[in-house]
């Protein structure tokens, strides 16, 4: 059985997204239904909460309604935009963080504001999060306006530096730009993509890990998935190597689109001996376990 350390869900159907007219994120009873097809036992919910990537302003009180509705099913982060309590860089956001640590949530994210990820109230909210011993995941963007995530320059000297000045946060890397650094990567399409071909030379993502034990890799989305198969060789390696510090995803939105290729990449791996069922099973599910202290 899986554990889902990236999923979304809303409580009823809400407003059609109004650039496709799509439902955009699956009630909980058809994210669970597509998890008990592929074995995924458990899954953390993000909320949604910054308006760059979505018109849904979903409360960290209705996630909590899910988990108590759904017993065993779901597991609660809670979310909060560094800008708020009066868009400062001083506000007191380590005190919101604890009541929701206190209520349960095991996180802060998914942190989609398209700030710098060096501005300073996305470096409080940091703060905020490491003094409450919350793990914290985020998208990544390359740049500010017109997308969702915190920008970072190529070669990600944002997050290198965040990553030093926050040593005892776990930061859960996750996005196209995030993963595209997997390999060289300089042109903008791959940054904002699903780069293709070998991993020679590596990039940033496999040094940013060693030089970093708080930094893990959230595993979901195509840019998760696409990661591991554009370079299956090199991805046993990278699994072997950083085995306790990545973690299965899905990020499972639409409900019209339930694909989880992961799954069937990671059983593929382990059928053919690729990895061993110790390092599946710590990706698959035993990470989380121990992580999140579940």
């Amino acid at each position: 059985m899986f554990i889902d350390i990236h999923g979304h869900a809303v409580q009823e159907k809400t407003c059609p997204f109004p650039m496709t007219g799509r439902q955009l994120i699956s009630t909980p009873d058809v994210l669970i239904g597509r998890y008990d097809q592929v074995g995924i036992e458990r899954a953390v919910i993000l909320p949604l909460l910054t308006p760059e990537n979505t018109h849904i302003m979903q409360s960290n009180e209705e996630v909590l309604r899910m988990v108590e509705n759904f017993p065993g099913r779901f597991i609660p982060f809670c979310n909060l935009d560094p800008r708020a309590c009066y868009n400062s860089s001083f506000a007191p956001l380590s005190k919101v963080l604890a009541y929701y640590r206190d209520k349960g949530c095991r996180g802060v994210g998914e942190v989609t504001a398209n700030l710098p990820i060096l501005d300073p109230r996305v470096q409080n909210l940091f703060a905020a999060a490491e003094e409450n011993g919350l793990v914290l995941t985020f998208h990544l963007a390359p740049f500010v306006g017109g997308l969702y995530g915190l920008a970072d320059d190529g070669g990600l000297p944002g997050l290198e530096l965040s990553l030093k000045r926050f040593p005892k946060l776990k930061f859960f890397g996750h996005s196209q730009t995030f993963w595209a650094e997997m390999g060289p990567n300089t042109a903008m399409q791959d940054r904002m993509g699903y780069p293709k071909g070998k991993i020679d030379p590596e990039g940033r993502i496999p040094k940013l890990m060693r030089e970093h034990e708080n930094l893990y890799g959230d595993l979901s989305a195509g840019s998760g998935c696409n990661a591991l198969t554009r370079d299956p060789e090199y991805a046993v390696k990278f699994m072997n190597e950083f085995q306790d510090r990545l973690l299965f995803g899905t990020d499972i939105c639409c409900p019209d689109h339930l694909d989880t290729p992961l799954v069937d990449f990671l059983l593929d791996m382990r059928k053919k001996g690729a990895i061993s069922e110790t390092v599946f099973q710590k990706i698959a599910r035993e990470n989380a376990i121990r992580i999140l202290g579940l």
